[in-house]
């Protein structure tokens, strides 16, 4: 304890040395306050008003991009007129996604990582490290995409933005690692809370999401956060602006076989989703063209989505709130379909063709050179496959179908299969319709398509890649520690080597003045040939008689090659299959490198694990 306070009180010493050198003009006052109660305050009570702090800004953040993006759709909308509708879905989707790459690439020199992996990414390898550009890099990118057309959300952004508020905040006042983290988190939460207006949502998405596989006993400065980023947008945002629904039936028991139907329904479409944006984000990917021309070709197949099918053009909560108010009519007026006679046949058919191809258009949006995240298109579908279901239902004869349910609990249960959040799905929907009677259905078929998904896929497919590389953290803790060493931190690279053409006198000599109990035998350019212990050569050392009279005639082959690029996690199998505790590292042409012992990466663990525990 008096470590940390001499280390708090020196971190404050320098800032005041650096403010009186420096001057007012640069250095902020409000740092010199914050250094000082950091300084005084308990590390519980100084954590609570970081996280007031960092909740408040990460909120505001989220106010700022929400309101951007209405803006622009109220300008495009009502300030731009075209001579015919169809041109106002060929140019902004368009233009959107192409002005979004031109900033990326000019601007932010074409770091674009982007997304809930990215965040997790930073947790896991970069020690909750987040870019200061990320602050507001993320704002101007999405309100572009998303503002003139993007199908996409705004709440990956968001939480983007507040975790990279958190994270900064945290290395100003020089905070640990977990410290860090918790305030990355509660930027994060803040966000979402205030893209929804939805503290408790945030909280979960924060649990399951983020802090997936970190051990936390703290959770108010989350609480705080998100309570801050809610009620900024409460007051902040107008209420046409706000994720809100009113019109909702009760709940009633005897509708539950509709739910389970749903359930399974929706984690069927939930997986549909995922593989058809792997599948997209793959071709685009693999096409040989600048990032430019791929955000141009992008852009043109979204804008083509959008003619054909306009409830495709933003994050499409609009569309949501015509299925909760009975304005289904509305719809359709702007689509190629206002020529057909308007029949409940002729909205199925729309319905179904729009849930097909928001996949795709959500996909092109993103990997294109876009940006902005699943959550809004994840609730934008399941809301549509909820009325969708309703209105079958209605037409195969059923009556009292609860259809204003079936929306609302069908976002959750596309939300909770495509973002493996079935807790955040739950408490988002309950909390934005303040419909707590219907967590009993919202449980149902979060759960269900919660299932679905697992049951296809253990770990969501957008970050299963980069889990199973080690590059983000899992709910499997001990791994978590594992790939969170570094392969090359263990490598002894003074290791002692002898040419394999050597007079056998010199690996005695060697075994005499080294320190070393195993040696490398290689050839002149260091290409690894054999091994040899202390144990190999002892029997000669004090036995003239039995002396060999080349290396080559005692030394032999490593039971297994260790690679640079190999994790501590693979490596550990490794030493467990040979039963050995020594073995050498080797680079791609099979030069030696060095020795590695599983000692010293156990150590390491244990250390590690200990540092969790505390």
């Amino acid at each position: 304890m008096k470590i940390h306070n001499k280390k708090k009180l020196l971190s404050f010493l320098k800032f005041k040395r650096d403010f009186q050198k420096f001057g007012l003009e640069k250095a902020r006052s409000y740092e010199l306050i914050l250094h000082w109660l950091n300084n005084r305050l308990s590390r519980n009570q100084f954590l609570v008003l970081s996280g007031i702090l960092v909740g408040s800004t990460a909120g505001l953040a989220g106010v700022l991009l929400k309101t951007l993006v209405h803006s622009i759709h109220h300008f495009i909308t009502t300030k731009v007129h075209f001579e015919y509708q169809i041109l106002f879905y060929i140019v902004f989707p368009f233009l959107g996604i192409v002005l979004t790459t031109s900033i990326v690439l000019t601007l932010f020199k074409g770091q674009d990582r982007k997304g809930i992996g990215a965040i997790l990414y930073e947790i896991a390898q970069n020690s909750s490290i987040v870019s200061s550009v990320k602050m507001y890099s993320q704002i101007v990118q999405s309100a572009i995409t998303v503002g003139l057309g993007g199908s996409a959300g705004l709440e990956s952004p968001i939480a983007v933005t507040g975790a990279a508020i958190g994270s900064n905040y945290a290395q100003t006042y020089r905070l640990t690692y977990k410290e860090r983290t918790l305030l990355l988190a509660a930027g994060a939460t803040a966000g979402i809370a205030s893209a929804f207006n939805a503290p408790i949502a945030g909280i979960m998405f924060a649990f399951e999401i983020l802090l997936t596989g970190v051990v936390f006993t703290d959770f108010i400065p989350l609480v705080v956060a998100a309570v801050c980023g809610s009620l900024l947008s409460r007051v902040l945002l107008q209420e046409d602006v706000l994720f809100r629904f009113y019109a909702r039936e009760a709940f009633n028991y005897r509708n539950v076989p509709y739910y389970l139907v749903l359930g399974i329904i929706t984690g069927l479409y939930a997986r549909y989703f995922v593989v058809i944006s792997q599948k997209v984000e793959h071709f685009i990917k693999g096409l040989q063209m600048s990032r430019l021309r791929k955000a141009m070709f992008g852009g043109a197949v979204l804008s083509l989505l959008c003619v054909l099918f306009p409830p495709l053009f933003g994050e499409g909560y609009e569309t949501v709130k015509a299925f909760t108010n009975g304005d289904t009519h509305k719809i359709i007026e702007n689509s190629l379909f206002r020529y057909f006679e308007i029949k409940d046949l002729t909205i199925i058919i729309f319905l179904v063709l729009v849930l097909l191809l928001k996949a795709f258009a959500t996909s092109f949006t993103i990997f294109s050179g876009g940006n902005g995240g699943n959550f809004a298109p994840s609730l934008f579908a399941g809301g549509t496959v909820g009325y969708l279901f309703a209105i079958i239902c209605q037409q195969i004869g059923f009556t009292e179908v609860p259809i204003t349910n079936l929306v609302l609990v069908g976002m959750a249960g596309a939300m909770s299969g495509v973002m493996y959040a079935p807790l955040t799905a739950i408490f988002l929907i309950a909390e934005s319709s303040s419909g707590y009677d219907l967590f009993i259905p919202l449980m149902i078929v979060s759960i269900l398509s919660y299932l679905i998904a697992k049951w296809f896929s253990p770990i969501s497919p957008e970050l299963k890649s980069m889990a199973d590389q080690g590059k983000i953290f899992t709910n499997k803790h001990d791994k978590n520690i594992l790939f969170s060493l570094k392969t090359e931190e263990f490598i002894d690279r003074y290791s002692q080597s002898v040419l394999e053409s050597a007079p056998i006198d010199d690996l005695f000599e060697l075994v005499k003045n080294g320190d070393k109990n195993i040696f490398a035998i290689v050839d002149e350019q260091k290409t690894l040939r054999g091994i040899l212990t202390l144990d190999d050569i002892r029997p000669y050392l004090f036995n003239a008689e039995k002396i060999p009279v080349t290396i080559t005639e005692i030394m032999k082959t490593p039971p297994a090659l260790i690679h640079q690029e190999d994790r501590p996690l693979e490596i550990l199998q490794i030493f467990d299959d040979t039963g050995v505790w020594n073995l050498p590292v080797v680079d791609d042409t099979n030069r030696f490198v060095g020795f590695i012992s599983k000692s010293k990466i156990l150590m390491s663990y244990r250390q590690l694990l200990k540092e969790y525990s505390d």
